[in-house]
């Protein structure tokens, strides 16, 4: 795999170079000064393979920032769907001067572990609103899951909340069942959960978060979306906490 990539690389700085420096060059060179640039170049790799992973770093760097290039402008085009869908359940402040948008499987490990950020960051911060967006990704388990916890919402929406940090706190795999046993123990009937989960209006919820996670560029969760900002992965609560404070000083989450 290494000798392959090096053999990539030297290809692609020889055509770099030819096409940035001299365009005619590559047409000039025969085929004996084409494998002397070449060796040249795989020998100047080999002895200094630190190029490779600084080429490897700077590559990753591009790719990331053409992905929040890409996010930033689909929060923009998406705002509404994004911050106020009447598909979505709000937590915390529904009034709060900052809102941050949860993309989450409830059979997302990292998404277990985030739960108590969002919690230590709403007993914190009494002015956040937190939109829970549900996305779910893993298998058909996370599916079924789903399908209880939007007939849940739609029966007891009151007790959402605790409905949903009871599911994604529990350590066990969430399914059709695990989720039915957790709306039993918050005082809602199967029968009525079931009488619900027929609607095909629940579905228009996770198509349409599922549309937004394309177009924002999600591929995992749980990934964020705070002011003109889409965060990916579990960043942790200090991490939330500074983008919310930005957000109050500068209008960014950067500032």
């Amino acid at each position: 795999m290494a000798f392959n990539i090096r053999k990539i690389i030297a290809g692609s700085l020889v055509l770099l170079t030819a096409a940035t420096a001299i365009p005619s060059l590559a047409s000039a060179l025969d085929d004996k000064q084409k494998q002397e640039i070449g060796a040249f170049i795989k020998e100047y790799l080999v002895a200094n393979p630190e190029i490779l992973l600084e080429a490897q770093k700077a590559l990753k760097a591009k790719q990331e920032q053409a992905q929040l290039e890409q996010a930033k402008a689909a929060i923009t085009d998406n705002k509404d769907a994004i911050f106020q869908s009447v598909h979505d359940v709000t937590l915390g402040n529904p009034k709060g001067d900052v809102t941050i948008v949860e993309f989450y499987d409830y059979n997302c490990g990292y998404c277990k572990r985030a739960l108590t950020d969002m919690d230590a960051l709403l007993e914190k911060d009494k002015n956040v609103r937190f939109v829970l967006k549900e996305l779910p990704i893993l298998g058909p388990d996370s599916l079924a899951a789903h399908k209880v916890s939007a007939a849940f919402r739609l029966v007891a929406p009151e007790k959402y909340g605790e409905f949903h940090r009871a599911l994604l706190g529990n350590e066990d795999r969430a399914t059709e069942e695990s989720a039915i046993a957790v709306a039993e123990e918050l005082g809602v009937k199967e029968a009525d959960l079931r009488a619900k989960m027929v609607d095909a209006s629940n579905d228009e919820g996770v198509k349409e978060a599922y549309t937004l996670a394309n177009t924002l560029g999600i591929t995992g969760t749980p990934s964020y979306v705070i002011g003109n900002e889409a965060v990916f992965g579990a960043v942790g609560v200090e991490d939330l906490e500074a983008k919310v404070n930005n957000m109050r000083s500068c209008g960014s989450t950067i500032c």
